[in-house]
């Protein structure tokens, strides 16, 4: 999302200074919430949080982010995995999807492409039926995880 930490910056103090698209940018991020995207604001809203930033920057260079394109029946999808997983951890899981072009979210929306439902997907499998969303099984993942590769 932030390619860049000049990008990151920027977002951030787009957040502080109440820019609802940025504050939806950071809000897409598994994890991410309310008081974490606070932090980040306030961070960049004091005086010497922007020169211990400016100072870093001059002193490292990250390499650049390169995201490499990969073709998948999954690309720019939103998945959702609700429910237990019975053969991956979640961090598996969430790695696979990105390595493959997509991303992950905690939660079924209409934004949401694919959910991969294992035990117990209670009410994200409900209303991803609500909503018309495939569902597949976790086995069925796997399938789509080895045709990838």
């Amino acid at each position: 999302r932030f390619v860049t930490l000049p990008a990151l910056r920027a977002a951030a103090e787009a957040v502080r200074a109440g820019d609802a698209e940025a504050l939806a940018s950071f809000e897409t991020i598994d994890g991410v919430g309310p008081i974490v995207v606070a932090a980040l604001g306030a961070f960049f809203h004091e005086p010497h949080n922007l020169h211990l930033w400016e100072d870093l920057l001059a002193e490292v260079s990250p390499p650049p982010f390169v995201v490499a394109p990969r073709d998948s029946e999954v690309s720019g999808l939103i998945l959702v995995f609700p429910g237990s997983l019975e053969s991956l951890s979640r961090d598996e899981a969430k790695a696979q999807a990105e390595s493959l072009g997509a991303r992950v979210a905690g939660s079924v929306s209409a934004k949401t492409g694919l959910v991969i439902a294992g035990p117990g997907a209670g009410s994200k499998l409900k209303k991803a039926a609500e909503l018309g969303i495939r569902v597949i099984s976790e086995a069925d993942w796997a399938a789509i995880v080895a045709a990838a590769k």
